[in-house]
């Protein structure tokens, strides 16, 4: 990375360090509200930082060309980066002011970081053990954090300032975010988030109707939109008995794991639209076989009520990388894990708040095995259509979206192995491999179920690992890489 592309990099990250801070600002009529006096001085000062190191950044460089996606690329990985460190201020400085007899796990930066890193990728794995004793305004930060990162800070910054033209476009897709509802970057912007924001209020008021009281409703709307899976019990929604509050979670998670531009397109022309589009099938056909699959292991046992009941929530849970428990997973058979195991890797749609390898990619895969078949069994001349989505591919398109799936899933292996590797080498010999594997595959598709290995009293090494796996599964690895290949071969 030469000098110039530095300037350019920096100075974009310099726009994305405010974002932490205007939600600080945001954030403080929830202290206010709920008299937690001792959060406002700690809201503030974040604010004051996040400015800081903005203006620290974007002023001397603020001149340094336009943006192009190789730049967007490393942006997106450093501004997250960036972003995590100082969303874990609130954590860290908010758990140091709590008056006597109040305890945050929060008061050590390993966990406040753990936290800030697991919400702004929407993973929910988390330090805390019992979210409900937390002060409101960690809560609501804990929530925040997965609403904003659901959507992505890199479009929350576009929003903000009505971005257009190319440097907005290679920003926008850097992000992930290769579909555009309308042909405007900023258009497409404002929609997505007036959708979203109508969901969770939606959302908010139907948990609510099903039984939630209503900060607990309004905090699990945030979570199962942005496919978050934060929640403020220490059972998560098990923690609200009931049917209701069950399918109504499902519903909002399954709202947040299917794309925006599909969700733009329902409203225009109708529910129908949900199954003509071809990735939302395929994802909807994925999460019903997952819950399945599930259901026959655990019906051997569990009885059949049980097993169904626990099955088809922890099935979409995982499928749509949510992460909401409604049950203690550490006592699960080996197969019943390895099998939200595969639903974790596969996840669900681009476009959308979900994570994991995104359920398109493994269609397009698996068509891809057949047509080789058919290919490998044909004559020379003979020309073997490679269908998608109900229409016919050229041989050279058909070759480009196969090998970028291939090579997609080929780097998230490794780093789905690396993971494993290093955490088996820094957790108690005792540790089963497949909890450790399930606890990887967990943070790398920002899913947040856990069989009971992450809690504060994990190594250190141990939590920057699976901090390192949310961080590449959030942005699919290839920003990482762009910025550890700018690190290492930097040139004047």
């Amino acid at each position: 990375m030469g000098t110039k592309d530095l300037r350019i990099v920096l100075r974009d990250v310099g726009l994305l360090a405010p974002v932490v801070g205007v939600m600080a600002l945001l954030s403080l009529p929830v202290a206010i509200i709920f008299r937690e006096a001792y959060a406002i001085g700690p809201l503030v000062l974040t604010a004051v930082l996040s400015l800081v190191v903005g203006v620290l950044l974007y002023v001397p460089f603020r001149r340094a060309g336009e943006t192009e996606l190789k730049h967007g690329l490393i942006i997106a990985a450093l501004g997250w980066f960036v972003a995590a460190c100082i969303g874990a201020v609130p954590f860290y400085l908010i758990s140091l002011q709590l008056p006597a007899g109040l305890v945050s796990p929060y008061s050590d930066i390993a966990n406040a970081f753990f936290d800030s890193v697991s919400g702004f990728t929407t993973t929910g794995l988390t330090m805390s053990l019992r979210p409900e004793l937390l002060p409101h305004t960690l809560q609501w930060w804990r929530s925040f954090t997965q609403w904003i990162g659901g959507v992505g800070i890199i479009v929350f910054v576009l929003t903000l300032l009505a971005s257009n033209g190319a440097s907005a476009a290679n920003l926008y897709y850097a992000e992930g975010r290769g579909e555009k509802i309308h042909p405007s970057v900023a258009s497409s912007l404002r929609t997505t988030w007036w959708i979203y924001s109508l969901y969770t209020a939606v959302g908010t008021f139907l948990l609510w109707g099903a039984g939630m009281p209503m900060w607990p409703a309004l905090n699990h709307a945030m979570a199962a939109l942005s496919t978050g899976g934060f929640s403020i019990s220490s059972a998560s929604i098990a923690g609200y008995p009931g049917i209701a509050v069950e399918l109504s979670t499902v519903f909002l998670m399954l709202l947040g794991s299917i794309s925006f531009v599909v969700h733009y397109s329902i409203m225009q022309k109708g529910v129908g639209m949900l199954w003509k589009n071809h990735q939302t099938r395929g994802f909807l056909l994925f999460a019903l076989a997952w819950a399945i699959i599930l259901f026959l292991s655990n019906l051997a046992a569990v009885p059949l009520e049980e097993a169904a009941r626990l099955s088809y929530f922890q099935a979409l849970s995982a499928a749509t990388t949510t992460g909401f428990q409604t049950a203690d997973l550490s006592n699960w058979t080996a197969a019943a894990k390895l099998i939200l195991t595969g639903a974790m890797f596969v996840g669900a749609t681009i476009g959308s708040t979900a994570g994991g390898l995104k359920a398109i990619r493994v269609s397009v895969l698996l068509r891809a095995a057949g047509w080789q078949m058919r290919r490998a069994s044909s004559g020379p001349s003979e020309i073997v259509p490679f269908r998608l989505g109900g229409r016919s591919l050229p041989t050279e398109e058909a070759d480009r979206l196969v090998n970028s799936a291939a090579a997609m899933m080929f780097l998230w292996l490794c780093s789905l192995v690396l993971g494993v590797i290093a955490l088996v080498h820094v957790l108690p010999p005792s540790t089963n491999l497949v909890d450790i594997i399930f606890e990887v595959n967990s943070a790398q598709s920002t899913v947040g179920l856990s069989t009971g290995i992450t809690q504060p009293g994990m190594p250190m090494a141990a939590k920057l690992i699976l901090c390192f796996n949310m961080w590449v599964g959030r942005l699919e690895i290839i920003p990482v890489l762009m910025l550890l290949r700018g690190l290492i071969f930097v040139r004047d």
